[in-house]
């Protein structure tokens, strides 16, 4: 029985031509690949998804014979790591599914919907396997997510493909809603009132993140930091930016080459001063951060963040847990 609510969200946001992109493919078994499909393709930097059948026995099987071949329903992922992170994959991946359930997701039983994450990139699966283990911390029940290199993939039947956009009113166990929601809570954070941020912080950091100033270059001690960690909005400490992804650019501000998340940031059109350029802003908290340029590493997808150093707050990896932000570890090479 597979019957599905479609929700459709309109969302505005600014798109970039990535210079060049860094393809992962990762292979996810999370019950019915109808909504495992329906949810990936509303995420950012996704750019294909296959629904097929995953590590049964040899390499032909259909959706009539898998309860004979032992497969299980796969979404094939192809995402572009410049934008969206493997971490965020796996974590939006770990939102959708119960991962104590055995041969069960919602409504659906039977092997064919046991869950798994499969891969032919070894290197990708050790990131993969670690990710798993950091999770499985957690609980003190062990997942029943399989976890193991990817073999016998057949690409299911053509009418499968996006079956939630050919029927609408399809069922599906998941909530595609879920896609435009923040991959991290955001209930932790909070926004201060523009009173008592007038209080808080000091003139500077306020014109800087409220007022849309710029400090000048070079002159933050973030444009030559380099320890590892993660950056976050210094309004509301919701996470921004990870070391991993930070870069000298001679510009004379901390310069990062994506977000740390494809959620932490949000972006509008700045037509000040003369200029047509796209201003960055901390999606939770609204406060200015910056602008993005299309001048940044090639090799990383051609885009510089070019943030304030004020409206950043620096928390080491070594103090991550303690601080509350563990689970943004996995952002951190």
């Amino acid at each position: 029985m597979k019957k599905y609510f479609f929700l459709l969200i309109a969302i505005v946001s600014i798109s970039f031509v990535q210079a060049k992109e860094n393809m992962k493919t990762v292979y996810l078994a999370g019950g019915c690949f109808w909504g495992v499909q329906g949810y990936f393709d509303q995420v950012a930097g996704v750019k294909s998804t296959t629904v097929g059948y995953a590590n049964g026995k040899g390499n032909q099987t259909d959706y009539h014979s898998i309860a004979t071949t032992d497969h299980a329903e796969t979404l094939k992922v192809e995402f572009d790591e410049n934008i969206v992170h493997l971490g965020e994959i796996l974590m939006r991946y770990f939102s959708i599914i119960d991962p104590f359930s055995v041969n069960k997701q919602g409504n659906d039983r039977g092997r064919q919907y046991r869950t798994g994450i499969f891969w032919q990139d070894e290197n990708l699966g050790k990131e993969i396997k670690a990710f798993v283990a950091q999770e499985q911390k957690k609980h003190n029940k062990p997942f029943a997510v399989i976890v193991e290199p990817l073999k016998n993939f057949v690409v299911a039947e053509e009418y499968h493909q996006k079956y939630l956009q050919k029927n609408p009113n399809g069922y599906c166990h998941i909530d595609l809603g879920k896609a435009k929601q923040p991959v991290h809570t955001d209930s932790k954070f909070t926004v201060p009132t523009q009173s008592k941020l007038k209080t808080s912080l000091d003139k500077k950091t306020f014109a800087i993140t409220q007022e849309k100033a710029t400090e000048r270059a070079f002159s933050h001690p973030y444009d030559k930091h380099y320890k590892k960690g993660i950056y976050v909005d210094v309004i509301t400490k919701k996470p921004l930016f990870a070391s991993s992804d930070k870069f000298d650019s001679g510009s004379g501000w901390p310069s990062f080459t994506r977000p740390i998340t494809t959620d932490a940031v949000k972006f509008t059109a700045d037509n000040s001063h003369g200029m047509q350029r796209t201003e960055v802003q901390s999606r939770l908290g609204g406060s200015h951060l910056g602008h993005v340029f299309t001048d940044g590493p090639q090799d990383k997808g051609g885009l510089r963040y070019c943030i304030n150093g004020a409206s950043l707050e620096f928390i080491p990896y070594e103090e991550m847990d303690k601080k509350g932000y563990g689970d943004y570890k996995i952002y951190v090479k």
